[in-house]
């Protein structure tokens, strides 16, 4: 390594969860620092890794761990319906945290994880892109959608550079027909994130973050402009699931009383 150059840091929110687990496995590269934080210790950093224990709901808290970062990718939060206590520390007053403390601290990037159900009372038939009018199925959709607000207002306003992601369902694989259209495989979610680390962009981005399925019903605008090429393909499992889909994209999310107690 040459003395005095300045390798990168990446500041990895929710780092304990289960993509960010899987990006821990996956995507660092020799030369990165990946400070990872989460409200439960990091039992088990790496070399490359810092771990720190923070509450993104206290903002002093967040501008010190992202101080010195290079990119944010945000992935902590409460990530289905819940009282709106939890998500409104979790997911909202976090997410502010996390991009005003970026622009303070001159964060160069930040990577928000959004949600499919930003858009979940959408039928099947309908193939979405970005630019589609958020239809929330739940609080938390609602709570994402307020976060990929935030992240268009700070790339406008403040010049921060943004890629939100509507991630889709990442499991290790489909187990029913309403998973075919929409996963995203733990491999194709390291190409999706390593690309957003690494794509060159100057303002905002938003995609939606899914596998090559053969039934993917989402638009693949905003892949091109990060370099995103997904491989893995649901097909191989659909003789796996028969069934049929359910009436919306959000599927359990949207029925009444879904989450609550």
């Amino acid at each position: 390594m040459c003395q005095g150059v300045r390798m990168p840091v990446i500041t990895l929110t929710g780092a304990t969860g289960r993509i960010g687990t899987a990006l821990r496995a996956r995507i660092p590269r020799d030369g990165e620092t990946w400070r990872l934080v989460d409200l439960r210790p990091v039992t088990d950093p790496r070399p490359h890794e810092e771990a720190v224990t923070a509450d993104l709901s206290d903002l002093e808290a967040v501008t010190g761990v992202v101080e010195g970062s290079d990119t944010v990718v945000h992935l902590a939060a409460v990530s289905t319906e819940t009282s709106f206590d939890d998500i409104c520390r979790h997911n909202l007053v976090a997410a502010y945290n996390v991009f005003e403390a970026a622009r303070v601290t001159g964060v160069r990037r930040v990577v928000f994880a959004s949600t499919m159900h930003v858009t979940g009372y959408y039928p099947w038939d309908v193939t979405l892109t970005p630019d589609a009018p958020v239809r929330p199925d739940t609080l938390y959709g609602v709570s994402k959608a307020y976060g990929e607000a935030l992240g268009r207002l700070y790339a406008d306003k403040h010049g921060l550079e943004v890629i939100t992601v509507r991630i889709g369902n990442f499991v290790d694989r489909p187990d029913r027909p309403s998973d075919l259209p929409i996963w995203l495989s733990h491999d194709d979610a390291a190409r999706l994130f390593r690309a957003c680390l690494d794509a060159d962009i100057v303002d905002h981005v938003a995609l939606y973050g899914v596998s090559a399925n053969t039934r993917r019903v989402w638009s693949d605008d905003g892949w091109e402009a990060i370099g995103y090429r997904p491989v893995d393909d649901s097909e191989r499992y659909a003789d796996d699931v028969p069934g049929e889909l359910t009436r919306w994209q959000g599927m359990e999310f949207t029925e009444r009383g879904f989450g609550l107690t």
